[in-house]
């Protein structure tokens, strides 16, 4: 591109905000770019509440995205700012060393495998950064076929149908008067059918740090190949990155999921996490009639008790709960750490979680499987 067509350097950090929300779905007229920065012009601006007041005058957000607008809008201008750790807790995340727990737990330099293989307790916050990547042929397969093979559950509307439980009294009339008033063919309904709840729950803890990347990148996938998913991470915490990960661009989204989870690659409390989960009502109501989806090797340092009376909490909520861990990887897989002996009984399917392919193998085939 030639200098004469460039766009002077502090025009430019705005007119990619504009770009930044069609990429991410939001209409965004030319006229309306204009008016955002004579209004910017303007304004002055004064301080950065004097641009993002600017953008809701002008780009005109749907009140329904205002959350997503906020969080694109401080992504772009604010960088690593841009989470607010404090209000985040409040409304997403679960500390778990306030369940029961009066005194928090110390991290120990031999309670913590950097090589990922061994599950540890206490807590480590830290911050992760995904990198890049294309996306790859088995999230193109799901994004593309999961529409048409996960779950559905018959919902109260009804539709027409060539055979069906209840007559269509309203179309037979209609038919009737053009054939003047016989009626040839008496009109059927039946339910129709509805996408049903998927709920991802995906262990983030550090035996799990090699599936991390790969697990996140596939939740998005999910999030955005389905319309009513749910993600939460667990490790020492529980964190709700469904509204994160609802960024179009995964890059994006799995930035401000980074921001939102502290406990990346820490210890590993799977009990305390689904307690938790199933103790907050409107964390609790997500898994209820869904299809549950739980990625973790199942390596759990705490009480196995706790652990299985969640899981048999959970399972009575859910349609299907499936287990999906690393540990399963050969054909005839039998559990044998404590806890998923613990919990066998409990979950619908206990199958290979240890590769892209294999996840989204299991996930595709949900619509036709029944809950047990």
């Amino acid at each position: 591109m030639s200098d004469a067509l460039q766009l002077p350097r502090p025009i430019g950090v705005f007119v990619s905000f504009v770009a930044l929300l069609r990429a991410n779905g939001f209409a965004v007229a030319p006229e309306q770019t204009t008016a955002f920065l004579s209004a910017i012009e303007l304004l002055g601006p004064r301080s950065i509440d004097t641009i993002r007041q600017a953008g809701l005058a002008t780009l005109a957000p749907p009140p329904e995205r205002r959350a997503t607008y906020d969080l694109l809008f401080d992504i772009h201008f604010l960088g690593s700012e841009a989470i607010d750790h404090a209000g985040a807790e409040d409304e997403e995340v679960v500390r778990l060393q306030e369940e029961g727990r009066g005194v928090d737990e110390t991290l120990l330099a031999d309670e913590v495998s950097e090589s990922g293989l061994a599950a540890a307790r206490a807590e480590a916050l830290v911050e992760r950064r995904f990198a890049p990547g294309v996306t790859g042929d088995v999230l193109r397969k799901l994004s593309r076929e999961a529409p048409a093979r996960l779950p559905r559950r018959r919902g109260h509307r009804r539709m027409r149908a060539r055979r069906g439980p209840w007559a269509d009294l309203r179309r037979t009339l209609r038919e009737s008067v053009r054939n003047d008033g016989e009626v040839l063919r008496l009109g059927r309904l039946k339910r129709r059918a509805r996408p049903r709840k998927v709920l991802l729950l995906v262990d983030v803890s550090g035996s799990m740090k090699g599936r991390t990347d790969d697990n996140m990148k596939l939740a998005h996938a999910v999030v955005h190949a389905a319309p009513n998913v749910e993600v939460f991470t667990f490790g020492t915490r529980l964190t709700r990155v469904t509204r994160a990960l609802r960024l179009k661009r995964r890059e994006q989204a799995l930035f401000a999921a980074a921001h939102l989870v502290s406990d990346w690659d820490g210890g590993t409390r799977i009990g305390d996490a689904l307690q938790a989960f199933l103790a907050v009502p409107r964390f609790g109501g997500y898994a209820r009639g869904a299809a549950v989806v739980i990625l973790s090797d199942g390596l759990e340092r705490g009480d196995p008790s706790a652990l299985r009376d969640a899981v048999a909490k959970l399972s009575r909520r859910a349609w299907r709960l499936s287990w999906l861990t690393p540990l399963a990887s050969g054909p005839g897989f039998q559990p044998q750490t404590e806890a998923l002996i613990a919990i066998r009984r409990f979950v619908d399917d206990l199958v290979d979680g240890g590769s892209t392919a294999a996840i989204v193998s299991h996930v595709l085939s949900l619509g036709q499987r029944k809950a047990a």
